[in-house]
């Protein structure tokens, strides 16, 4: 089978691979592999030729009878699925921080070039409406940064359910930057939209000091953010679902006038159990309006 869009393929000496083990199973009969570059049948495909993230090289990764021993099994079989969400969890908030670099400094490029860029003997930083396209810049880069730190605060204590946390400040972090790099290509003007701007910038006042082609890479960059480590609806999803399960526990804990510890495993089917086992306890007044 084929494996796409994998981040460092080619490139990584180590792979952790899901795959089914028992079809009949579906998700639950997927199992994790470590698989070690070199091993007879892993093979990769070309380097994909991204808009973004550049440096990051992305491979499909091939596998033509690949054979991997037992010993390589990572976790239980059959947990495959759950190391998989488990992992996303740990990594969201690094792509959410990828998106929240990328969004400051291309907040930092405009409010520069606002400064030094002169309309009618002016720096257009001081036109309201230029004010108001960075101050809504600011406002965006500082929200997705308190999200970022939040979920990395509760990844390092140790906190066990960060799966809302993690997708919510992905999510967000991902947005701005694609929000706030269209406004700076705004700010930019025709430079922003201009690749030649660039070569020419020492001749420009305005340009001076500025990376090449800054709004228009940026504006490249944020793209990644909506697709790595799940898409963005996908992780609306998720979200919505850490809403329900929270409100169920609220909800089954005032029923019963006492906490309950209730472990809602992953996927749509646990959750709908669980809300069937609630309209049991309530009874009748469940089913009212």
């Amino acid at each position: 089978g084929t494996k796409q869009w994998i981040t460092n393929g080619g490139e990584a000496e180590v792979y952790t691979v899901i795959a089914l083990t028992d079809k009949e199973k579906g998700a639950r009969g997927a199992s994790c592999f470590i698989v070690d570059k070199g091993t007879p049948g892993l093979e990769f495909g070309k380097k994909e030729n991204k808009l973004g993230i550049r440096a990051s090289a992305t491979r499909e990764v091939i596998f033509n009878d690949c054979r991997v021993p037992k010993e390589n099994l990572l976790a239980r079989e059959g947990m495959g699925f759950i190391v998989a969400l488990r992992t996303f969890d740990q990594a969201r908030p690094g792509v959410a921080a990828q998106a929240l670099g990328i969004g400051q400094r291309a907040l930092d490029e405009a409010a520069h070039y606002a400064r030094v860029r002169k309309q009618f003997g002016h720096p257009i930083a001081s036109f309201q409406g230029v004010q108001f396209m960075l101050a809504d810049m600011a406002i965006q880069v500082e929200a997705a940064r308190a999200l970022v730190y939040s979920a990395a605060r509760m990844i390092d204590t140790g906190a066990k359910n960060i799966s809302m946390a993690s997708a919510i400040c992905k999510t967000h972090a991902s947005d701005t930057a694609m929000k706030v790099t269209v406004d700076a290509v705004q700010i930019f003007g025709g430079y922003g939209y201009m690749r030649e701007a660039a070569a020419r910038r020492q001749d420009h006042a305005d340009l001076r000091g500025l990376e090449r082609d800054p709004a228009q890479r940026h504006r490249r960059e944020p793209a990644q953010g909506e697709h790595g480590e799940g898409l963005m609806k996908k992780l609306n999803i998720a979200i919505a679902l850490g809403l329900v399960a929270g409100l169920l526990l609220g909800l089954l804990a005032s029923i019963t006038g006492s906490p309950l510890l209730l472990t809602i495993a992953v996927g749509v089917e646990p959750l709908g159990d669980a809300f069937v086992d609630l309209l049991k306890m309530v009874g009748c007044w469940g089913w009212g309006s």
